[in-house]
């Protein structure tokens, strides 16, 4: 069973590729993506990893590890919350 994982607290200079390599050790990578500022495309410190197997184990074990000198934030990613439309008149 797919697994999607929310990774946070990621040192700014990440790529989606170290992010990959990271998790690879634990299962099957099948997507890894670091989450950019729309303005800037500075990386906002989190990303995505998406894993067909070994999930589980991968938050056990990189939850509160050390990468690139600050300690990760790894669980189970939560589904999008739909944002309020705003707007003009409310």
């Amino acid at each position: 069973m797919s697994m999607n994982l929310y990774v946070g607290n990621l040192p700014y200079s990440t790529t989606s590729d170290d992010l990959k390599e990271a998790f690879e050790a634990f299962g099957t990578v099948t997507r890894a993506q670091i989450v950019n500022d729309r303005e800037t495309g500075r990386s906002r410190g989190f990303g995505f990893v998406e894993m067909s197997e070994g999930g589980d184990v991968a938050v056990e074990e990189m939850n509160g590890a050390d990468f690139g000198g600050r300690r990760l934030t790894v669980n189970e990613a939560r589904p999008r919350e739909p944002r309020g439309g705003g707007g003009y008149g409310r």
